[in-house]
């Protein structure tokens, strides 16, 4: 959510920035939120000066009374009960054009960072760079749940019978596999200065509407029913959540936080057929990071973030490239993203594999996210998240890229402590 004053002073700008971002539809709310907020402002300001003047009139009220001039001190009472009418009403009117304000501003997006790329959708995101050689062998590679099958390590049917469509059962290796790219992802985070944390795994909907947008909201999140809480899609959502109504002092930032947590997404839409077995499920795991930092460090932590991913990603011999998310691409409340996706043998593509943002204070605007700098003045603070890795999809790049002909995968050095010291799973 950006800030009213900046749009009510810039409304151009705000206008060119949904249309770069292909939102058209949205251009009248900039108009519609201007004129209710100077609606708002005035009603505020009439309520404001009956305030005063209900304060300077108890004060005579208490003067005469003392003086036991009676008659003209009831007469004022009067004045004030009558006045206390309309300051209610003023009241009334404050709260619900207050709302309304606050509802249109949540549609309006984020304004996009100078360097993101224009275009409609993300067949017009841009390739940045690529780390390691993608390579594609002279042997056929089956399709990734096939793979888990020869291990016996991923049962789907009756997943389906349990669950619905969606959920898998992992087992034996491949289970041990998932959990051991968690555990070596934790650590990894941990030795770059981050702390581990454990958040809970749902949230109530005022931090639902505080982290991200309602189109997000409603494409993503399971709601508990007869219950105020909602089932997280990503640890992002607790991780942010667990800063909201505080002010922190400067000198603590930034919180480096690296969390663990199952997600839970409804995964809406169609899906094609390379994403079936456990690319796109309603339950999975995943290691994340996020920041709170000053504005003027989001940017370098930005950077800092999706190199974690990549780095990760090397460690275990898989080729990554990095992408950068065009406007029409980009959730509302992001200033700017950047894809990591993994090398595919099998499909002589890459694919997504991770999401690094940039907020600005978007969220911290709408959580109340504040920070004490110097003279105790307070601002908002940026929020970044970035995935440092999501097991289901982890393991097809893992397993494809690290396949042998013989059908044995390989353990990279890095990730063998986690795996009782494997070399190779046959």
């Amino acid at each position: 959510m950006i800030d009213i004053k900046f749009l009510r002073e810039n409304p151009d700008i705000v206008k060119e920035n949904i249309k770069k971002k292909f939102q058209d539809h949205k251009l009248e709310l900039v108009d519609k939120v201007i004129e209710l907020d100077a609606k708002s402002r005035a009603v505020k300001q009439q309520a404001d000066e009956l305030r005063a003047n209900r304060n300077k009139i108890s004060k005579q009220i208490g003067t005469l009374m003392a003086q036991g001039k009676r008659e003209e001190g009831m007469a004022l009472k009067d004045e004030v009960t009558k006045q206390a009418k309309q300051l209610a009403d003023l009241e009334a009117q404050e709260t619900e054009l207050g709302n309304q304000v606050t509802e249109i501003m949540m549609q309006i997006p984020q304004i996009i960072d100078p360097s993101v790329p224009i275009g409609e959708d993300d067949s017009k995101n841009v390739e940045v760079e690529r780390f390691g050689e993608p390579v594609v062998p002279d042997f056929e590679i089956p399709y990734h749940t096939d793979i888990m099958k020869k291990f016996n390590g991923i049962d789907l049917d009756a997943a389906g019978k349990v669950a619905g469509n969606g959920f898998y059962y992992l087992m034996g290796d491949i289970a041990r596999l998932h959990s051991a790219v968690i555990s070596y992802a934790r650590d990894f985070m941990i030795d770059r200065g981050f702390t581990y944390c454990v958040p809970p795994f749902m949230i109530r909907s005022n931090v639902v509407t505080g982290v991200m947008s309602f189109a997000e909201m409603d494409s993503m999140m399971y709601k508990i029913e007869g219950e105020d809480l909602f089932l997280i899609g990503t640890s992002e959502h607790s991780m942010i959540g667990k800063f909201i109504n505080t002010i922190n002092n400067e000198e603590e930032l930034p919180f480096t936080l690296t969390s663990y947590s199952p997600c839970f997404r409804k995964e809406k839409g169609a899906h094609g057929i390379e994403e079936r077995g456990v690319y796109r499920i309603h339950q999975f795991e995943k290691q994340e990071m996020i920041v709170v930092c000053k504005p003027e460090d989001s940017k370098m932590w930005f950077d800092k973030l999706w190199q974690n991913t990549v780095d990760l990603f090397r460690s275990l011999d898989i080729p990554v490239r990095t992408l950068e998310c065009c406007s029409g691409d980009l959730a509302d409340l992001k200033v700017r993203s950047l894809d990591v996706e993994a090398w595919s043998p099998r499909q002589k593509k890459y694919f997504e594999v991770g999401s690094c943002s940039n907020l600005g204070d978007a969220q911290a605007r709408r959580l109340k996210i504040r920070v004490a700098g110097e003279g105790g003045k307070k601002y908002f603070a940026h929020t970044l998240n970035n995935t440092v890795v999501a097991p289901p999809r982890m393991l097809i790049a893992f397993l494809e890229n690290n396949l042998n002909e013989d059908g044995t995968v390989n353990i990279p050095v890095a990730l063998r402590p986690y795996m009782g010291g494997k070399e190779i799973i046959k």
